[in-house]
């Protein structure tokens, strides 16, 4: 006949419950793992060097407690030891606890904290900052469990690009510091940005290791930045206080490290659009001033020079054309009237003398044709030297003018250079050449 769980370990409560020595029974020991549960029951380890057994205070009794049970407290613990069924387990039923003093190991604890507080190696100062962007992330701790599987979910969700070194370390038991020492010395050479520690929870001597002083000086010294995540959070250990940063768990210890990857690629694209918005404002601004000296440049072109000159040279040729025109009608107004003065002397001579002056009539005429051809020589001489003061009759006449790729007259073949660009203006318009030779002389 096969027998139920249930009823074997009803059977074995059965048989503990029939012990004397099991009932009301006082045990001495360390506390660890003590949880205050909402229901006010309180639930507790009792260990020794040697070994633990679990306990469990009602309410009913917890709320006569005369002090707050804490984890390394010596105690003496009295009820009665019996299973319980839903999980097999033996404890103890606790109704009363009697404190006899500190534990060894939470003395000890306090005895290195406050030894390395002293010596500076919990100092702000010394702390390490964290990047605030991580690519290459160490992790130290325990192949399996919770606690790296923790960390690795939260790093790969939140940024599934990040490159995770995992040094596998015992983080509990003997040679445990040694594996957390090495794994610190080892990591650093694949040069990760942080390196979290950390372990899951657990009792005191759980978390023991965490609380040597190899461990903390491996911290301490290291040149990277460490992140403490070790146990739940309520738990504290000696690299808490040394490492750089303290995360409550390990969980969030990678909450923590790990920038999320949707987040910094927002940022990214924020600036980016920032930036684009600076230099399109940029660019319009660089056109509109290339546009101004674009219409400043046409403005003060040769071309358009040359147009502004033209424009005042035919309006200085109209002027002296007129000028001239008065000039000569002055001119022959005055000849009229000397002429008219001649001939009316001419004629008061002739009247008096005509039979004297009939024979110098060939030579009097001779005399008035001279003076008329030296004034129309005369005219055709201030006609030319009119027209010689045109620059455009100088280009009609094969010259031309010659001026450098900036607009300025070109005057000793010494101004220029084999390569330069020049502007040639005919009668016509405007020649662009390049320099090929030159010499002094003709």
């Amino acid at each position: 006949m096969a027998y139920s769980v249930y009823q074997i370990n009803t059977y074995i409560k059965k048989l503990l419950g029939k012990d004397p020595a099991l009932d009301n029974v006082s045990v001495k020991g360390e506390l660890s793992n003590v949880k205050y549960h909402s229901s006010g029951h309180i639930y507790f380890t009792l260990k020794d060097s040697r070994s633990q057994l679990s306990g469990i205070m009602f309410g009913s009794n917890a709320g006569l407690l005369k002090f707050k049970l804490e984890n390394g407290q010596e105690v003496t613990v009295t009820g009665s030891i019996t299973v319980y069924e839903a999980n097999g387990k033996y404890q103890i039923y606790a109704e009363k606890i009697k404190r006899d003093g500190v534990g060894e190991l939470y003395e000890k604890f306090e005895e290195l904290k406050n030894e390395l507080e002293e010596m500076g190696m919990f100092d702000e100062m010394y702390k390490k900052p964290i990047p605030k962007y991580v690519k290459r992330l160490g992790v130290i701790t325990a192949p399996t469990g919770a606690a790296v599987k923790d960390i690795i979910n939260v790093s790969k969700r939140r940024n599934p690009y990040i490159e995770i070194i995992l040094y596998p370390a015992l983080v509990q038991g003997n040679g445990a510091k040694e594996s957390i020492v090495k794994g610190i010395k080892t990591i650093v050479d694949y040069k990760p940005d942080v390196i979290i520690v950390g372990r899951g929870g657990g009792s005191i001597e759980d978390l023991w290791a965490f609380n040597e002083r190899e461990v903390a000086e491996a911290i301490f010294n290291c040149p990277i930045p460490i992140i403490s995540g070790t146990g739940h959070e309520t738990d504290h250990t000696i690299a808490d206080f040394v490492a750089d940063l303290r995360a409550s768990t390990p969980s969030a210890a990678a909450e923590q490290t790990v920038c999320e990857y949707d987040s910094f690629e927002n940022e990214i694209l924020s600036f980016w659009d920032a930036l684009n918005s600076v230099i399109d404002a940029k660019l319009e601004r660089a056109e509109n001033r290339a546009e101004k000296l674009r219409l400043r440049l046409e403005k003060n072109s040769p071309e358009a020079v040359l147009k502004e000159k033209r424009i005042g040279i035919e309006a200085r040729k109209g002027a002296l054309y007129s000028a001239f025109e008065r000039r000569l009608n002055a001119v022959e107004q005055r000849f009229l009237r000397q002429k008219t003065a001649l001939i009316t002397e001419m004629d008061k001579l002739v009247a008096k003398a005509r039979n004297k002056l009939e024979g110098q009539d060939n030579t009097i005429r001779i005399a008035m044709n001279s003076r008329v051809t030296k004034a129309k020589q005369k005219q055709s001489i201030y006609a030319e030297k009119l027209n010689g003061l045109s620059p455009l009759n100088s280009l009609s006449r094969g010259y031309s003018f010659v001026s450098d790729k900036d607009g300025l007259p070109v005057k000793d073949v010494n101004g220029i250079n084999i390569g330069d660009s020049l502007n040639i203006y005919v009668k016509n318009g405007r020649i662009e050449a390049d320099v090929t030779d030159k010499r002094e002389g003709y």
